[in-house]
């Protein structure tokens, strides 16, 4: 069954709010992912597949919003995405170099591929 939004919710839910999504592990082991909403503080879900926790962090979202509307609180607009180019310099020993070259090569995809992959892994991120 689908819900009926206030168009003022609704609206609101159409902006790019940017979801980040991170995979969690807990100490007893369990598994899952989590959603947050940087522009809402305290906006945050959780799902046991990535697909779960953004359909839980929309619902999280209109509460938020909804709550803070009739409480007269601001809701905040997303950020400003900004103009990225996606390219980089960064200089590197040689050591390091000649290994991201062979990792890469090992794992069959060219060196940007490789470092690109290995930047977003390393914030916990999957590749997009």
């Amino acid at each position: 069954m689908t819900r009926v939004l206030s168009p003022e919710i609704q609206a609101y839910l159409d902006l790019p709010y940017a979801i980040e999504l991170v995979f969690d592990r807990a100490e007893d082991g369990a598994e899952g992912w989590v959603a947050e909403v940087e522009e809402l503080p305290g906006c945050i879900s959780q799902g046991a597949t990535p697909e779960d926790a953004v359909s839980r962090i929309r619902d999280a979202m209109e509460g938020w919003i909804s709550v803070a509307l009739e409480d007269g609180i601001e809701v905040p607009r997303p950020r400003a995405l900004g103009r990225y180019s996606g390219k980089f310099v960064v200089r590197v020993p040689q050591t390091l170099h000649a290994d991201l070259v062979r990792s890469a090569e090992r794992e069959g995809v060219s060196l940007n591929q490789f470092v690109s992959t290995t930047l977003a892994r390393s914030l916990g991120r999957n590749e997009r």
